[in-house]
């Protein structure tokens, strides 16, 4: 259709891999990204630390090139400090022995059990068990090269803190991992990983004590002070807290999703209001603690705990703790419905507020977590099945953002209307949805993410039913006849002339009424049983009947009823998309 066109095809003779290497595997080392990189010397490369050596082997034979000014070869070391002999290396198999025996363990995997098993052993030794944090156990995996577990203790009145406190002050300074007993309760231990074993581990493990002591020490005095200003006097504090320069202070923000959250509340639960009006006003009053400005990962956890010393209602304190929830990809939901309306509210806020200032995410950068946070609202209406218009809430949104939008609030409301549709999309993708289905459905209408996920789950069952293949290919003939046309007329059942019409106009008239029955009930399954069940009328009037004849009244008609089909499948699912 575009015209000429010209083809080649172009044979490349492979080449042998040793002949390649030499060549592709500076490169390749050079590619490997670092958020920080450094360069030594006066060797013109940068990497994450300093290149001592290259140990290339391919075939048991060396592949020779050059990075910087370190030239490969089969020589290796062991441990810097337990035996930082030369290795020779001639095979990947012996290469695995000689190191091990070198105090270095290649494998990452065998680091991680050997790690396991001695801080199993270690916590055992105190009538304990390890808290194990898989992210930071993969961490520390990548820490050490001979892993050596020790046990150190800590004094017991530091467990008066909070807990999460407490391991928060382990994990993200020192790697530490927290010991625990049988009920989950912290024990006054912890397990420190070296990267040597230690001529006295004694020495070595009041090392260690000395600086988490220091840490607790400090979370103990952040906490006893700021528990001498109530949580409720805090809140003024965040005028002088700037969210983003455009969007204004925490204070706005506190106050405009306030507001969003009691406009959702009215239509998921009103009894909430009390409780959801007084979480959306504190949540945010932790973020001037000394506790949080020390630990910025503990916003919501000391809310939580703040609150709760405060004597807020226990939903209160608990809501304010899981507004951020979900944090991450496959992170637990609020507790309970005042947790999810705050931070659908607080995320949505968000969410439009960057739009209308134009801070959007792009491929490379979401530095307000946009992404994630759309992510999150899908989440909790789905999973929590809330009946909300998200062309309502953004609406709503955009209304309390006005005075900050810096475009026009219809523009960034289908802007922000379509960035959802993409992330609900690939949540679907992500759980295993076919494209074309996921497309069938969200074009048709996105709006309610129940409703919409209703259709989905109705096409996806209906894709296996025996005539459902032979109704979607009618309806695209049907459409494909009806491209380009703009039909006002109602159908005339005078005009008919053919059986095959009639009763096929009959069958719609069946189907209309049963289908919009089950769409009133949001029944999709019955609402495309339907549809198969007018199969055979669409079929045999594809067969018998011509629809663009001269006649215009009748070739009108015909053309009328197959709009008026179209339409009553349209609201269903658009089932031209299916493949």
């Amino acid at each position: 259709e575009k015209g000429e066109y010209v083809s080649a095809l172009k044979k490349e003779v492979g080449r042998p891999t040793a002949e390649v290497l030499p060549a592709f595997l500076p490169r390749l080392i050079l590619s490997i990204p670092f958020q920080k990189s450094m360069r030594w010397a006066d060797v013109p490369i940068r990497f994450a630390r300093p290149i001592h050596w290259i140990l290339a082997l391919f075939g048991g034979e060396v592949i020779d090139f050059e990075l910087g000014n370190i030239r490969s070869g089969n020589i290796t070391y062991g441990h810097r400090f337990m035996q930082p002999q030369a290795i020779r290396v001639d095979r990947f198999e012996t290469y695995l022995e000689k190191t091990r025996e070198a105090f270095v363990l290649i494998d990452p995997e065998e680091r991680k059990e050997k790690i396991r098993r001695a801080m199993d052993r270690e916590a055992s030794a105190v009538s304990g068990k390890i808290l194990v944090d898989e992210g930071l156990l993969e961490e520390v995996v990548y820490l050490v090269e001979y892993p050596v577990a020790l046990c150190g203790t800590f004094e017991r009145g530091f467990l008066d803190l909070p807990a999460e406190v407490v391991v928060h002050s382990m994990k993200e300074h020192q790697r530490y991992f927290p010991v625990v007993d049988e009920k989950g309760r912290l024990l006054p231990h912890f397990i420190c990983v070296s990267n040597i074993e230690p001529r006295d581990r004694k020495v070595v493990i009041r090392g260690n004590e000395r600086v988490l002591r220091a840490r607790l020490s400090d979370a103990a005095y952040f906490f006893n002070e700021d528990r001498k200003v109530p949580l409720e006097r805090r809140v003024e504090q965040l005028r002088k807290v700037v969210f983003q320069a455009k969007l204004g202070t925490s204070h706005e923000k506190v106050m405009r999703f306030q507001e969003l959250a009691l406009w959702m509340c009215e239509r998921i639960d009103p009894s909430l209001r009390e409780a959801v009006s007084r979480t959306a006003f504190l949540c945010k009053a932790d973020l001037v603690t000394g506790m949080v400005g020390e630990f910025p990962k503990l916003q919501g956890v000391m809310g939580r705990e703040y609150a709760r010393l405060a004597g807020e209602p226990p939903e209160v304190a608990d809501a304010i703790r899981d507004h951020y929830l979900p944090a991450f990809a496959g992170d637990r939901l609020p507790e309970n419905p005042i947790g999810d309306v705050v931070g659908m509210a607080d995320k949505l806020d968000t969410i439009v507020g960057c739009f209308g200032v134009g801070l959007l995410p792009t491929g490379t950068a979401d530095p307000f977590g946009l992404r994630r946070q759309a992510l999150g609202i899908i989440r909790i209406i789905l999973e929590k099945r809330y009946p909300l218009s998200l062309v309502q809430m953004i609406e709503e949104s955009a209304r309390l953002l006005r005075e900050k939008l810096e475009r026009p609030a219809a523009e960034v409301q289908k802007e922000v209307l379509d960035f959802f549709r993409i992330r609900y999309e690939n949540f679907l993708l992500d759980k295993g949805y076919p494209f074309d289905l996921i497309e069938a459905a969200v074009t048709t209408s996105f709006d309610e993410l129940v409703d919409v996920q209703h259709r989905v789950d109705a096409l996806r069952s209906a894709r296996a039913w025996e005539d459902f293949e032979s109704v979607v290919i009618a309806f695209k003939r049907a459409m494909n006849i009806l491209k380009g046309l703009s039909l006002e007329e109602e159908v005339d059942p005078s005009a008919f002339s053919e059986e095959a019409e009639k009763k096929l106009y009959q069958a719609f008239l069946e189907a209309r009424k049963n289908i919009e029955a089950s769409l009133g009930k949001r029944d999709y399954e019955s609402a495309l049983q339907g549809m198969i069940g007018m199969k055979k009328p669409i079929d045999d009037f594809f067969d018998g009947v011509m629809v663009m004849v001269e006649d215009e009244r009748v070739r009108t008609n015909r053309l009328a009823l197959l709009d008026a089909i179209g339409k009553l499948f349209l609201r269903i699912a658009d089932f031209s998309r299916l493949a």
